[in-house]
């Protein structure tokens, strides 16, 4: 049990200790010592994944042109790696960046690989997942088992292995896979796979 867990247990023992006289909160404070916490002992996911994801305050915001600040791009990402390390969300765990939707082309190269938007990401994808590690923190990105992204962007059904070497090449940490434009024996079918092809860390 965490500190903080123990803190908010006690606070919570006072309060309902003054309301009850006593009898009950004795009662609940046996059983909040004895709650277990069951868990593999492996390493893995000793917390959520912590960090910056973009999606939930710029959306599919593209338009740099006009809202340069407020768009999906190399230095909203840059910036971000820069606040997480210097103001000390990193050392408190918070060390994973991931690029949400629309971070890519409308369509893969003649090779059938993903691309980055070229005025967006104009150093490439590979070099903004270097620019983290360089401060030590974790690059995730986005993809979707469907045809397509939710907003339309070329999705991974088809070019499962092409993407998962391409994001292998890019240093990629972490993938959060959607599932816009795909039914759901497609995602069923899609989960064995990608961790089929998911490089090890």
């Amino acid at each position: 049990m965490s500190l903080l867990s123990l803190w908010n247990a006690a606070k919570l023992y006072r309060s309902v200790f003054l309301m009850t006289g006593g009898s009950l909160v004795w009662a609940l404070g046996v059983v909040l010592c004895c709650v277990g916490v069951g868990g593999l002992e492996n390493g893995l996911a000793r917390t959520p994944p912590m960090g910056w994801l973009a999606w939930q305050r710029f959306r599919c915001n593209t338009d740099c042109v006009n809202d340069p600040h407020n768009c999906i791009s190399e230095s909203l990402f840059m910036q971000m790696s820069d606040i997480l390390e210097h103001e000390g969300y990193r050392d408190l765990g918070y060390n994973m960046i991931s690029l949400d939707d629309c971070w890519m082309a409308r369509h893969r190269d003649a090779q059938g690989r993903l691309q980055p938007d070229p005025h967006r990401f104009p150093s490439g994808i590979k070099a903004l997942g270097d620019y983290m590690h360089k401060r030590g923190l974790k690059f995730g990105i986005y993809e979707d088992y469907g045809n397509y992204t939710c907003a339309g962007y070329p999705g991974i059904l088809g070019h499962l292995q092409t993407d998962a070497e391409t994001f292998a090449e890019w240093g990629v940490d972490y993938v959060k896979l959607d599932g816009c434009y795909s039914l759901p024996s497609d995602m069923d079918r899609g989960e064995s796979l990608a961790v089929h092809y998911c490089p090890a860390k």
